[in-house]
């Protein structure tokens, strides 16, 4: 027999949201305001004489050519390493999604450089782009090509690169999980119209894995605005020292966000640059949702259109 439903407690409710509601309060809201007030000072860190300085921090800040040049540099970095990494998912989860050979070994082969600790894959690839030991260097000196000093000026920009990009198959499993969701009869309709292989894929495919799309792409400029673990590892020096010799190519927001907190201790500083940084990252986030809207397909509005044709 069923059970009846029956109306909880409010207090039910209460006990099942308080532990994300304290957590919230204590790890996110609390530290976020407590960032401000510190952005209002010029606290160094350690020395209790600090003062309240209102907006000058903000002001030093918009004056502030190198971190400028920063963010500039950081919205480049992310204008390419978001776009090929979305398309290299997509075009890996559809090569696994074929029939192929061995698939099982391919997707692990795949998806393993993304659960590598960011901190060992970064080491790594330090190893691999050295100049007299470095194994990318003796594959191109077989080619007859010269020694190519990776991890300075300007190469240093484009190691960056191939190290984000080596961890593209998280993005291909999710990618891989909206392929499969496609229904087959949308695909099979096409070829019966005689659609060939790149139109189904073009308007059949794409468009209703757009939301995956659009899912990989905010969470992916987010990720690659904020990065700062990678560019500092990837320095020929260790340590602090490493941190105050990121080449200029790899001197990104959070870089130079690093360099102000801990080698120039301006801790009020450094946090008006992560409040400013809070604002870019949502503003794009915003611009991003609002353009989601010509280009990502949802079932919900398909059916709503139809709803609203019928009447």
């Amino acid at each position: 027999m069923a059970r009846k439903w029956t109306r909880y407690p409010k207090r039910t409710f209460y006990a099942f949201v308080g532990p994300w509601a304290i957590g919230f309060l204590l790890l996110t809201a609390a530290p976020m305001v407590y960032g401000f007030l510190v952005s209002l000072t010029n606290f160094d860190g350690s020395s209790p004489r600090w003062k309240w300085v209102g907006l000058r921090n903000y002001i030093e800040l918009f004056s502030d050519g190198d971190a400028w040049s920063a963010l500039l540099r950081t919205l480049a970095f992310t204008a390419i390493v978001v776009p090929i990494s979305v398309a290299a998912s997509l075009g890996l989860a559809v090569l696994i999604n074929g029939r192929l050979k061995a698939v099982g070994l391919w997707r692990t082969v795949f998806f393993l450089p993304s659960v590598v600790p960011v901190v060992a894959m970064a080491i790594m690839w330090k190893l691999v782009f050295n100049r007299d030991s470095g194994i990318l260097n003796a594959v191109l000196g077989v080619a007859g090509i010269e020694p190519i000093s990776w991890l300075v000026d300007p190469m240093a920009f484009y190691a960056l690169i191939i190290l984000m990009l080596w961890g593209v198959g998280g993005g291909m499993v999710i990618m891989l999980a909206a392929l499969q969701g496609v229904p087959a009869e949308l695909e099979e309709a096409a070829i019966v119209d005689g659609a060939g292989r790149w139109n189904i894929f073009r308007h059949v495919t794409v468009p209703m894995v757009s939301p995956v799309l659009f899912f990989q792409v905010v969470t992916g400029v987010i990720a690659s605005l904020q990065i700062l673990v990678q560019p500092l590892l990837l320095t020929p020096a260790s340590g602090l020292a490493g941190a105050g010799n990121v080449p200029t190519s790899n001197r990104l927001y959070m870089v130079q966000v690093y360099q102000e907190f801990f080698l120039g201790n301006r801790f009020g500083y450094g946090s008006a640059m992560l409040w400013v940084f809070f604002i870019v990252i949502l503003a794009l986030t915003v611009v991003l949702m609002r353009s989601s809207r010509t280009w990502v397909h949802s079932e919900v509005d398909a059916e709503s259109e139809r709803e609203g044709a019928t009447r």
